[in-house]
């Protein structure tokens, strides 16, 4: 157990500049908190423990504003940042160093049975308030826009923004950290393609009225 806090803590140094002290990241994460009360409970879940586990769940989504289901598989150094409003489903299972901002959800699309949660790689970052939904996988190294809804797998090494979310870097291509703030618009691009694309039409029929006045 000390050992997993330890590395937790760790995990926390290495992905938030905000992080002082060690005090200060038990006092002060409730990203944290949630983790730690989260897998005191997969555990007994796991051991078919009734009730108890998801009355600890829901201690943590008093305490933190995170909710976890005990049923969630979870790997090493997740760290979730600021963490109220994030979700997590049941049968949802994250990877190593996964990262998640405020208001994610891990959820489903309806009251099937089974799989019915998303599995998320390695190495993702989820942007704040983006929506996973669905039994998809998101593979390794996905960067997540914030805002978007995620609702088809998405492949190893990718980047994806919008509603619904849009591949706008892939396999084969550098992908650098994902800056909120800057993010791409690929309904914008679209857009601008398709006014492009009309200004070129326009040009042509002008051209083509003008060489038909001049031939008279």
């Amino acid at each position: 157990m000390f050992s997993t806090i330890r590395e937790e803590i760790d995990n926390i140094f290495a992905a938030d500049p905000a992080a002082k002290s060690v005090v200060e990241i038990l006092l002060c994460y409730p990203g944290l908190h949630a983790v730690l009360l989260h897998r005191l409970a997969h555990r007994l879940y796991k051991m078919h423990c009734p009730l108890l586990p998801r009355v600890i769940s829901q201690i943590g989504r008093f305490f933190t504003g995170v909710e976890i289901h005990p049923g969630a598989k979870i790997g090493r150094c997740f760290f979730i940042d600021h963490g109220m409003g994030v979700v997590v489903g049941e049968t949802a299972e994250i990877g190593d160093n996964v990262v998640l901002y405020q208001g994610v959800t891990l959820g489903g699309t309806g009251k099937e049975k089974g799989k019915r949660h998303p599995t998320i790689g390695s190495h993702v970052v989820v942007g704040t308030g983006a929506k996973v939904l669905g039994n998809i996988t998101i593979g390794d190294h996905v960067k997540v826009g914030a805002g978007s809804v995620v609702v088809r797998s998405v492949p190893d090494h990718s980047t994806v923004v919008g509603i619904p979310a849009k591949i706008v870097r892939s396999r084969g291509e550098v992908v650098e950290d994902l800056q909120h703030g800057q993010l791409p618009d690929p309904e914008m691009q679209e857009i601008d393609a398709l006014r492009t694309r009309v200004e070129q039409l326009e040009s042509m029929i002008q051209s083509l009225k003008e060489d038909k006045i001049i031939s008279r």
